[in-house]
């Protein structure tokens, strides 16, 4: 079992930043990526970014160029960084974690709330 924490949702203005964390713990070794997701009322869960054992990354177009994923192994904690937020950016963002081992295992945090409002 691999567990997640996430912190750093909150409300910020459009064309603020916002940094989130996400810590894992548990079965952690076998872990091959982890990323952030996010869903808006009424709209589907959509990846973010995501980011793999060996440091490739992957983002969703709408947020190319203004957040930046990155893990810290020592911590076993991924970051998304959240630059030129925008009211659309607007949704529960959460971690997930994919670990191999024979199977795939795909675990999920419980999600922060990201607000984008003047």
């Amino acid at each position: 079992q691999v567990q997640l924490v996430e912190s750093g949702g909150g409300l910020v203005q459009p064309g603020g930043s916002l940094r989130l964390s996400c810590a894992a713990s548990g079965s952690i070794f076998n872990i091959v990526a982890m990323g952030w997701y996010r869903q808006a009322p009424g709209k589907q869960r959509e990846l973010v970014a995501h980011i793999t054992t060996d440091g490739s990354t992957k983002y969703a177009d709408s947020v190319k160029g203004r957040f930046t994923i990155s893990r810290d192994n020592a911590k076993n904690t991924v970051y998304l960084q959240m630059n030129r937020l925008k009211f659309e950016d607007t949704a529960v963002y959460s971690c997930n974690a994919v670990r191999v081992e024979v199977n795939t295992y795909v675990y999920w945090g419980q999600g922060t709330q990201v607000t984008v409002s003047s």
